[in-house]
């Protein structure tokens, strides 16, 4: 069996640079952003929308050149990819016959099989109004009774719901970020319509997960399954991936626990630990060294207690926190130089206006606000944000405050 010790550095460069965000953005454009939705395995959704939404944001951050049009197109008009799950991720389209697997599960489940049991002629409705009028979002139809649920205020939502999550509706477009449905037939290629079994789904998933987290602890083997997965089933996947040859052990500097990595991407990470940088990660793109990047918020690099993890950075996105309560931020995001976050910032975009408001800046250590190269790539990647946004000017206050290098070089 395969057993690697890394340091930090290099499982830092390794993750970040799995997730196209070191040593540069490697994708471009439209093209780019499937080769980029392909390479990250997936990325969620989130309806906030303070400066940008998080998934804008997070792949802003890895394609040049991206915009929201181009995700919309990939979407609702290339149907290169779609949104599923619970928690919400957009997933290459290509993968649709293992997700249809997990749909096809989740009617089983007994909260969806009761539901179903007891709403079998208002499914029949709702069916027969798309039929009958074509794409239907859930301000289409009236409801015939209020629901306690997190998921519809209506009877009719709910359905229009479960008929999504179990595989009958697909998000044919969005308006305003709710989603309109049509039938799967309609969306999804036929090549891609159908299902895999559940055994080689599930086989597909864990691999996945391993993929998505770069460096994957086996009780997250299961992240991608949409059900509960222990402890014990982690243990078990790992020795079956392990004496097949799929994963290796490797050993991460100041950690306690051993993670899982795939085989295939052990020479990616045989060249980070010499020095290196694997060939596939070169683009003419600028490099962290040249521009911040600011993550996104539930971006899988710093969200979930990686920013500890990796980065010795304590991150907590603080938008379901009183204000009173919290420490930096409503939308505060890391900032990321070179392969550290060495910055948090707090931002709000005043749409009226054009005004990108900079409402709080921190540094990880005071010396970096004095470094002239950090400076130069703290105005470029604010440039990018706001040109992203399309913010008319920037009101920078608290950077000039903490940031003298900052300040000498952003006066016009």
């Amino acid at each position: 069996m395969h057993q690697y010790s890394i340091s930090k550095q290099t499982a830092r460069r390794f993750v970040l640079g799995k997730q196209g965000l070191w040593p540069r953005r490697r994708w471009q454009g439209i093209d780019g952003l499937t080769q980029a939705l392909q390479a990250v395995e997936r990325v969620q959704l989130d309806p906030l929308c303070v400066i940008a939404r998080s998934h804008e944001l997070a792949l802003l951050s890895r394609v040049d050149g991206f915009s929201a049009a181009h995700l919309d197109a990939l979407l609702f008009e290339r149907r290169e990819a779609f949104d599923f799950g619970d928690t919400l991720f957009i997933q290459p389209m290509a993968e649709l016959p293992y997700w249809r697997a997990i749909m096809q599960r989740k009617r089983a489940e007994p909260r969806w099989s009761a539901f179903a049991d007891a709403h079998a002629g208002l499914l029949t409705e709702v069916k027969a109004e798309l039929r009958a009028r074509g794409p239907l979002g859930n301000r289409d139809f009236d409801g015939n009774a209020r629901v306690n649920s997190y998921r519809a205020r209506k009877d009719t939502g709910l359905a229009l719901f479960y008929l999504w999550l179990t595989g009958e509706l697909m998000t044919h477009h969005r308006v305003r970020f709710e989603r309109v449905f049509d039938f799967t037939e309609n969306i999804a290629p036929a090549a891609l319509n159908y299902e895999a079994s559940l055994e080689v789904a599930e086989a597909f998933l864990v691999r996945k997960a391993i993929a998505f987290w770069g460096l994957c602890r086996a009780r997250h083997f299961g992240a991608f399954l949409e059900r509960k997965f222990s402890s014990e089933e982690g243990v078990v996947w790992a020795k079956k991936l392990t004496d097949a040859g799929d994963i290796a052990l490797v050993a991460v500097e100041d950690r306690r626990d051993w993670c899982y990595i795939l085989v295939d991407d052990l020479p990616l990470l045989e060249t980070i630990a010499d020095g290196g940088t694997p060939e596939s990660w070169h683009s003419a793109s600028g490099c962290t060294e040249d521009e911040v990047i600011f993550l996104a918020p539930l971006d899988i690099v710093s969200a979930r207690g990686r920013a500890r993890e990796l980065f010795d950075f304590e991150y907590v996105w603080e938008v379901y926190k009183p204000a009173v309560q919290r420490r930096w931020g409503y939308y505060t995001l890391p900032i990321l130089f070179h392969d550290l976050l060495v910055a948090r910032a707090d931002f709000k975009f005043e749409r009226q206006t054009g005004v990108l408001h900079l409402l709080g800046f921190w540094l990880e250590e005071a010396a970096t606000g004095s470094d002239a190269a950090f400076a130069a790539a703290l105005l470029r990647g604010l440039r990018r944000l706001a040109a992203f946004v399309g913010a008319q000017s920037l009101a920078d206050t608290p950077v000039n405050a903490a940031c003298p290098a900052y300040a000498a070089i952003s006066t016009p």
